[in-house]
């Protein structure tokens, strides 16, 4: 298990401040007894911000007919929808919920071209609320399959995600399972594909990125 590198800048700052922290009390307080305490729970919690940034190495799922999960979590929708920003048209709609105890790596869930990248300001309400999909700050990728398919993925921020990381560019030619971006500590990737999509998914099942298959192109 590595870290990834998203990851380095916010672990060099929680590091310093932790360290300053348990230094200025030390020296305040004048007391091991207290340092005793303080030095395993600083640990713990640095433990726990860096496994939000883990960077498991996985083998994926490949398939050009398959769409794999572009992130882990738990399948929060499955319906018919209008996509109205980038296909303008009657889409299925899969929700992927990424908790804080998730991988928040994103993975391109075919292989094709990114046709439009665009990143939107937005609220941070909770991912989980369909009203998420379109009023909260999110990144929107359009992608084209070598066999002429258009499909969307949206990542979405949430209450507690402050900041996407979208690695696509419009032009780009991109791999099945190659990263698309990262989600600082939780929220929600949509993806949207034809009506014709075979599903094989359910609700509240657990998916995991590059291996889970969401569904077959007809």
């Amino acid at each position: 298990m590595t870290i990834h590198k998203e990851g380095f800048a916010t672990l060099t700052i929680t590091f310093i401040i932790l360290a300053v922290i348990n230094t200025a009390i030390f020296f305040l307080l004048k007391s091991w007894i207290v340092l005793i305490f303080l030095l395993p729970a600083s640990l713990i919690f640095f433990v726990f911000i860096a496994s939000f940034f883990r960077n498991p190495k996985r083998e994926g799922f490949l398939h050009d007919n398959a769409i794999i999960a572009p992130a882990d979590g738990t399948i929060v929708a499955i319906e018919e929808t209008e996509e109205p920003e980038m296909l303008k048209e009657k889409c299925i709609q899969v929700s992927i919920f990424m908790s804080v105890y998730n991988v928040h790596i994103n993975w391109f869930p075919v292989k094709g071209t990114v046709l439009e990248s665009i990143y939107h300001s937005g609220r941070f309400m909770v991912a989980r609320l369909p009203k998420s999909s379109t009023e909260n700050e999110r990144t929107t990728i359009l992608m084209e399959t070598e066999k002429g398919i258009k499909i969307v993925v949206r990542q979405i921020a949430g209450a507690i995600a402050r900041r996407i990381v979208c690695y696509a560019n419009k032009n780009d030619n991109v791999k099945q399972g190659d990263q698309l971006g990262f989600i600082k500590f939780g929220s929600r990737v949509d993806i949207y594909l034809p009506l014709n999509t075979r599903i094989d998914v359910k609700l509240g099942q657990k998916v995991r990125g590059k291996q889970t298959i969401l569904g077959w192109f007809e």
